[in-house]
């Protein structure tokens, strides 16, 4: 990464140690801009020229520096923020003779750090998430069964073993095209909802088929860590994660310990798990994968309290109210890149990242706002009959089931085929795994 960075000259655009205290739009009004029939006042990228942004950012340990910019790309992305779990007075982490701390701040730790603060330790792991699982197996490789890491959960997530022959191909037919037809899409339209209605059965009927598949052979029952949810909820909010190799065996082998319980609280020498009165007891370490703020970064950045309303703290909890995920139409010369969740996001923010790109150079042309407000109107709707449909199990601008469906959308606005296997035949359009390659020519 480092390489690729100096490479294409990454590192002289970048100011490291600095952070933005605050974003101010000057140039027109709040009603001003309120009023705009037109994003940006006459739909382009830079308005007509007046308007810009104003950075306060702090250098390091220095003072406060202005900045004028003529637009801003936010790429604070959904992991920055640790959501942290409340407790109840004397229960909390302050009680606890040993280290507590987020997953976020293990995973930001240089490998020798971090192997230095597991090994040989007694290390509780709070949460069922991909990271969760993660630290588990780190913990389990590093110690075995001598010092055994406990892993305590709610809700188990879905986990699946990418070894088994069924979920490689359910993988390839799931990220296809046709598998699109099957699920409700923002602004499908009549016919593509009777299609998607009359299809559903079918992909219901897969979902169940790869769940039992699953259950069959992964020791899921014997462990307790059956989710409550279906497979088939799971796809939609994208809560399904990989398993770890040999997760199961180092159960087995008692390198790692499962725990489910309703709540939990510390106490002096370790985690006390509510309900039940456990305790686990002579815990050196405590790290909590209990998720992020997603957020607080963009809540942060504005001084508007107008804008800060409208874009995070007033919408809604099912999707960011972006056009394209990328631009709010109240919001001038400004862009979001970054903010969706996916079964791979790397590739739809690069995919967004090319929209606004494309966008800046005059190549995408934007409806009124009163279009892109309805097209917003149709992602919320949309996410809210998602996260109906999926029991809650629901991240927020979640486009996993729809992911080749907004990328044509994207392809459409900048001019390209959305059809990016065209040279492959028509079966091969609609059968085969969309990916990055798919794009690699835009």
């Amino acid at each position: 990464m480092a390489a690729y960075a100096r490479r294409f000259g990454v590192l002289d655009c970048v100011r490291f140690g600095s952070r933005v205290l605050a974003a101010e739009f000057a140039g027109a009004s709040e009603q001003e801009v309120a009023a705009w029939e037109r994003w940006s006042g006459n739909g382009e990228a830079f308005g007509d020229g007046a308007g810009e942004w104003h950075l306060t950012v702090k250098h390091g340990e220095s003072g406060e520096t202005q900045y004028a910019f003529d637009f801003l790309i936010l790429c604070v992305g959904r992991y920055g923020v640790a959501k942290h779990p409340k407790f109840p007075d004397e229960a909390g982490p302050e009680v606890f003779r040993g280290q507590v701390l987020h997953s976020m701040d293990y995973s930001r730790m240089p490998h020798a750090d971090a192997d230095e603060l597991i090994r040989g330790k007694r290390v509780v792991v709070v949460g069922s998430g991909k990271s969760a699982l993660d630290i588990v197996a780190q913990c389990a490789v590093a110690n075995g069964s001598e010092y055994p890491c406990t892993m305590v959960y709610r809700n188990p997530n879905w986990a699946v073993d990418p070894n088994l022959t069924w979920g490689a191909f359910f993988e390839k037919l799931m990220t296809s095209r046709l598998a699109e037809l099957m699920v409700h899409k923002p602004g499908e339209g009549l016919a593509l909802s009777l299609l998607a209605t009359v299809l559903s059965p079918i992909r219901l009927l897969i979902a169940k088929a790869t769940e039992t598949y699953y259950k069959a052979l992964m020791p899921m029952r014997k462990h307790g860590v059956v989710p409550g949810h279906s497979f088939s909820a799971a796809m939609l909010g994208w809560r399904i994660s990989v398993l770890p190799d040999r997760f199961y065996d180092m159960v087995v082998d008692a390198g790692i310990v499962l725990k489910r319980c309703d709540s939990f609280g510390f106490c002096t020498d370790g985690v006390v798990m509510d309900g039940t009165g456990e305790r686990v007891v002579h815990a050196d370490v405590v790290i909590l994968s209990t998720g992020f703020d997603a957020d607080q970064l963009l809540n942060r950045v504005f001084a508007s309290p107008w804008f800060r309303e409208i874009l995070v703290a007033g919408p809604s909890d099912t999707m960011l109210p972006l056009y394209r995920r990328c631009v709010h139409p109240r919001i001038p010369q400004m862009a979001v890149v970054g903010y969706a969740e996916s079964a791979a996001s790397i590739y739809p923010y690069e995919m967004m990242a090319k929209w606004v790109a494309h966008l800046l150079d005059g190549a995408v042309r934007l409806p009124g706002v009163a279009a892109m407000e309805k097209s917003v109107a149709e992602w919320e709707r949309w996410g809210k009959w998602a996260k109906r449909r999926s029991g809650g199990f629901f991240l927020k601008s979640c486009i996993a089931s729809v992911t080749t469906w907004y990328h044509d959308q994207l392809c459409r606005d900048m001019g390209y085929s959305p059809r990016r296997k065209e040279g492959e035949g028509l079966l091969a359009d609609w059968l085969q795994p969309y990916g990055p390659t798919d794009y690699a020519g835009i």
